[in-house]
């Protein structure tokens, strides 16, 4: 770039609510639903077709993503020392924790009362007092045994909780780049220097870790979100190049999808997707575009238990009366928007009262209006 420094961050143009990026974040919040939902189909999803197994894509969106949001709200902040590790973490822990701790009282109840009925769930090893209260410790991704189960899709939670506490200092030192070239390829080659890793101490693609190993996988996703964030942070690229940029990496991503499993080359369509929509100012935002974004944490956090209630009532039905397979699809799409009522329900009355009553009690500072991570 031949711009100097300060001229770029001064036409970096703030993430705003409302734009590509929150309605990027519902729709993957929606896939990740399709996802997990996908194994209780008449027929698995991924029999169907092998696109349908690779959901942990969606996973991926959200940990780059959140790097590159706490980037763009909290690097000013950050540097400034207007906000230290304590504040830092507060804010996260208060806006991911509490939702966690409830559904996870809730899947508690749905287990004893399934009991209480004679009705057992699908897979009971899933459900120990260990693996409990490692979730509502939110430490299962931290390499611990025996955490798996209960609202599983969880670990991402558990390994952010890691990455936030590295934040600040990631921050501060691509802080200190300025090339967005040098800032991408870092964030790159770290992904790919993270899989290496993974292969030779685990044996396993870091996107198919056990989720005790969430820390592992996250943390490198992670890392090329906040380095996206500082190359936007310079002004690049050009608004009309991130134009250009965005129809190109979604073309790539779904003819990546068409063409088989390569998931580096579909983490670096992503990362230009965040880059592309990321770097474009919200115009006209939506206020459908945003509540949708609102609504993706919630739809995370409740759809294992709307799962586990819904598809458990489904056994039932299916284990005493024969069902016609147009019925048995029937009943299994229902799901979908099921789970997106329960999670508008939980969002209007406990996650947002939740929070409204968490931030009275500490004092708020501003921050830029940017769609919060998941």
């Amino acid at each position: 770039m031949t711009r100097d420094l300060s001229h770029s961050v001064a036409h970096s143009a703030p993430a705003s609510r409302g734009g590509a990026l929150d309605a990027l974040r519902f729709a993957a919040a929606l896939l990740i639903v399709l996802y997990h939902y996908g194994a209780q189909a008449p027929v698995t999803l991924a029999s169907l077709h092998p696109v349908f197994d690779r959901g942990y894509l969606a996973t991926d969106f959200f940990l780059i993503l959140s790097g590159f949001v706490l980037g763009r709200a909290y690097g000013g902040q950050v540097l400034s020392g207007r906000i230290g590790l304590v504040g830092f973490m507060k804010k996260r822990l208060t806006r991911i924790w509490p939702a966690q701790l409830i559904v996870l009282a809730a899947l508690a109840a749905a287990v004893v009362v399934a009991e209480v009925l004679g009705v057992q769930p699908g897979n009971p090893g899933h459900f120990t007092l260990g693996a409990l209260l490692m979730q509502a410790l939110m430490v299962q991704a931290w390499g611990l045994p025996g955490g798996i189960g209960w609202n599983q899709p969880s670990w991402s939670l558990s390994a952010l909780v890691v990455c936030y506490a590295a934040f600040p200092v990631a921050w501060r030192w691509v802080s200190r780049m300025t090339s967005p070239s040098a800032l991408l390829a870092l964030g790159l080659a770290t992904v790919m220097a993270g899989d290496l890793v993974c292969m030779a101490l685990f044996h396993h693609s870091i996107y198919d870790l056990d989720y005790s190993l969430g820390v592992v996988r996250a943390a490198p996703l992670f890392l090329l979100g906040v380095c996206i964030a500082r190359v936007v942070e310079t002004g690049a690229p050009p608004i009309r190049t991130a134009w250009m940029l965005s129809w190109l990496s979604f073309a790539m991503l779904i003819m990546l999808q068409i063409a088989g499993r390569l998931d580096l080359a579909s983490i670096v369509a992503i990362a230009m997707i965040v880059l592309s929509f990321g770097r474009m100012p919200v115009v006209r935002p939506s206020r459908l575009i945003a509540l949708g974004a609102r609504l993706s944490f919630s739809l995370f956090v409740t759809h294992a238990l709307t799962g586990l209630v819904w598809f458990g009532a489904l056994g039932v039905l299916t284990s005493r009366v024969t069902l016609a397979p147009w019925l048995h699809w029937g009943l299994w799409a229902l799901s979908l928007p099921l789970s997106l009522a329960a999670a508008g329900l939980f969002h209007r009355f406990i996650d947002e009262p939740v929070q409204v009553w968490l931030n009275r009690r500490r004092v708020v500072r501003p921050a830029i209006d940017a769609p919060s991570a998941a």
